[in-house]
């Protein structure tokens, strides 16, 4: 059975311990749905960035966990 795991990182790639810990997912259904339940923790908790594997298989990533204001002009004029 593959196990779906993330790398936590600071924006440079250096790892970092997430400020919440995860466990080992079995599908990456669950791995997507349990950082997008914790990405403000992880985020505040000195992570900038994750990378999802399936065992040893990069699987995308690195994914930033901030959010990017839009701004007002970024709407197409009606």
């Amino acid at each position: 059975m593959a196990a779906w795991t993330w790398l936590f990182e600071k924006a440079d790639g250096t790892e970092v311990r997430p400020a919440v810990q995860p466990e080992e997912f079995t599908t990456q259904g669950d791995a997507e749905s349990w950082v997008g339940e914790y990405w403000k923790e992880l985020a505040e908790g000195g992570a900038d960035q994750v990378t999802l594997f399936e065992d040893t298989n990069k699987i995308y990533g690195p994914m930033s966990l901030h959010m990017e204001a839009a701004g007002e002009d970024a709407e197409a004029p009606a």
